[in-house]
């Protein structure tokens, strides 16, 4: 059966899964979304994971998926679990819940608050890479085009890491047409895009990419 944003919603409901205000909630945000909003964005080139052949390309125009890439695998959506030993001390069962095994609900909003997400941020003085928590691929990297402050004070507004066009890995990367869900091209759930009048924001949860680099 193909999960329409209204069954996505009102799972997300049942489950009690959210606890950001009204306002600045996905639910709220995904129920008001109609079409999805593409941004330009600028290109830039990540730093090396291990050595020249592990450099990929940051940001760049917003890549469409469809509901294939979801598809059951081995290990729910994706063909591995999650990593043993993930970053940021997140939950590694609820990393593999969300990222494997979820098209229905999200990590609680201001979860990513009670890890060390804000320190990393502050305290690598530029971009941090954020890596597939199944496969060590690179999706995100962030703060581009602005600072650590303004990075982490946004993700806190709307209660998830949140990322811009120019911040994400579109090599690896892939928003499903229809609803905005926003998913690793190997099937890892990672959060939905909630444009605003900025453009495309990318709302993801921490869990699904605290992986350390294949």
């Amino acid at each position: 059966m193909r999960l329409t944003v209204p069954l996505l919603l009102s799972a997300i409901a049942a489950a009690g899964a959210f606890s950001a205000t009204p306002e600045t909630s996905r639910r709220d945000a995904l129920q008001s979304m109609g079409l999805l909003g593409i941004a330009a964005a600028t290109t830039a080139v990540g730093p090396a994971a291990a050595n020249a052949d592990d450099a990929f390309t940051v940001g760049g125009k917003m890549k469409l998926g469809d509901e294939s890439i979801m598809y059951q695998k081995d290990h729910g959506s994706s063909a591995v679990p999650v990593q043993e030993n993930l970053r940021y001390g997140v939950s590694r069962k609820l990393a593999d819940r969300i990222s494997n095994y979820n098209r229905r609900f999200a990590e609680l909003g201001g979860y990513f608050q009670e890890t060390s997400f804000e320190d990393v941020v502050r305290a690598a003085n530029g971009p941090v890479t954020f890596y597939d928590s199944n496969t060590g691929k690179a999706l995100f990297q962030a703060p581009i085009g602005r600072s650590a402050d303004e990075f982490i004070d946004e993700s806190k507004v709307h209660g998830w890491p949140s990322f811009r066009d120019n911040e994400v890995v579109w090599d690896n990367v892939r928003v499903l047409k229809n609803s905005g869900e926003t998913v690793s091209v190997d099937g890892t759930h990672l959060g939905h895009n909630l444009p605003d009048r900025r453009g495309n924001r990318y709302c993801i949860n921490l869990v699904s990419v605290a992986g350390s680099p294949a």
